[in-house]
């Protein structure tokens, strides 16, 4: 179908969705202006349009992705539940049991960028399905910059593009987010200095989006430093606190995958938050209490949410809009390979995808590995009913191409504060998609249902 010959919107919310798709479907529009993406990361410092599209062709879609919404209230819906349920002492004192030693260490601290991931699954599915929640989700600003690039290639984009922009820009959120995190655990006292810590960050895929963090903070008066752990000192004594060279760092804006601080280089980072001698976010308890996977078998049971009082309207919510998870348990393997083709494997503790297989693309010999390590907590499994990804079809180098799609809600404190597409083929997301990436979510608006 062509962009420019569709309903006048908005449309009947039973309606919106079936459009939503086939616009994904349909609409070839190519809305990223490279020339804006460029003037856009130039402004950061001269060069930087190169180190991150010459090293990262496949980080930015060219193209953007409709979306209902419907679909848009649905995940929203499911991520409040979500927060009603965590919030429960009950649900805490449950997946604590299984949580490492330092997740039971209070922070003040909410822990910034949970990233909720979807799948639209088939049309017949009545909710977007919740495939996984991470806590320190990478993308938010570099999703920012790519919003601002964007141009009105057909009427449809023309029309939705001034509510992509909205009234409050992603970073001004970010900020504030990150003021709201030290005024939780500090008060009024002043935030002058962040560190952005990975293990080596000059060679992480993401390390653009650092340097976009770092300028932030530095524009609105922050002293900022992206780092390795090492390079970090915990000092003890009048002069105590977590230390980078000669400045004293106030908070920790931590991208490391090491989610329970346990590898030895993470050690002075450990200590100090131990001692509540730095802001740590995200942090241990953030990851226990949101990213476990099996926290995803527990937000599915609908008689344990009920045992712990959880309502009706809340456990629908949860059960109709997360795909079926349970713990792996090694006695049901022939169970497990029987229906393994409608089932996705992933680590309790695992993100980006790895060491995450469709049952329909698992050997045996690696089935057998998962079972032999499902005893083990901190090599245990999680078995999740498989949702279809829905599709994107786009024109790459003058060749139809379907792309696989997910929707990444960025939340902070149970509000989204922004929604982003990536783009890909094979098993999960990979940023090495032709004409795959990053793209813009641009919501396809519903009015009232007809009778």
């Amino acid at each position: 179908m062509s962009c420019n010959a569709n309903p006048i919107l908005p449309v009947p919310s039973h309606n919106c969705i079936a459009l939503a798709e086939q616009l994904n479907i349909g609409c070839q529009c190519v809305s990223l202006d490279r020339d804006q993406l460029r003037a856009e990361l130039e402004n950061t410092s001269p060069g930087f349009y190169a180190e991150v599209i010459e090293s990262r062709p496949h980080l930015f879609a060219d193209s953007l992705v409709f979306v209902s919404g419907a679909h848009v209230h649905s995940m929203a819906a499911t991520i409040a539940a979500i927060e009603r349920v965590v919030a429960l002492p009950a649900y805490q004192a449950h997946v604590m049991q299984h949580a490492p030693q330092i997740a039971r260490h209070q922070s003040a601290a909410r822990g910034v960028f949970l990233g909720y991931d979807f799948h639209l699954g088939p049309l017949e599915h009545s909710q977007p399905q919740l495939i996984e929640i991470n806590t320190n989700a990478g993308g938010g600003m570099l999703n920012a910059v790519l919003e601002r690039a964007q141009y009105r290639c057909c009427d449809v984009a023309a029309a939705l593009l001034p509510g992509l922009l909205g009234a409050d820009t992603p970073e001004h959120l970010f900020l504030e987010m990150f003021r709201a995190e030290w005024r939780a655990a500090r008060g009024k006292t002043p935030l002058r200095s962040i560190a952005i810590v990975d293990n080596d960050p000059a060679t992480q895929y993401l390390h653009p989006e650092f340097v976009l963090f770092q300028r932030l903070f530095e524009r609105n008066g922050m002293h900022a430093v992206i780092c390795d752990p090492r390079e970090l000192q915990f000092r003890q004594g009048e002069q105590g606190g977590l230390w980078h060279a000669q400045t004293r760092i106030d908070l920790v804006y931590c991208r490391l995958t090491d989610f329970s601080l346990e590898e030895s280089a993470h050690a002075a980072l450990r200590d100090a938050y131990l001692a509540d001698a730095v802001v740590l976010t995200p942090h241990p308890r953030a990851h226990a209490l949101y990213a476990d996977k099996r926290n995803l078998a527990v937000l599915c049971d609908d008689t344990l949410l009920a045992a712990w009082g959880v309502d009706a309207d809340t456990r629908k919510q949860l059960t109709d809009g997360i795909p079926r998870t349970e713990r792996v348990d090694p006695a049901r393997a022939d169970e497990y390979w029987a229906r393994r083709k409608q089932l996705f494997f992933k680590p309790a503790g695992g993100y980006g995808g790895k060491a995450a297989y469709r049952g329909d693309k698992l050997t045996r010999r690696v089935f057998e590995e998962i079972m032999a390590g499902a005893s083990e907590s901190e090599s245990e499994y999680v078995a999740q009913a498989l949702v279809t990804p829905s599709a994107r079809r786009l024109d790459v180098a003058g060749e139809a191409v379907e792309l696989k799609l997910d929707l990444r809600n960025y939340v902070y404190d149970g509000r989204v504060q922004l929604i982003a597409a990536r783009l890909y083929r094979g098993q999960t997301t990979n940023f090495r998609t032709p004409g795959g990436g990053f793209a813009p979510v641009l919501e396809v608006p519903c009015g009232e249902d007809l009778p």
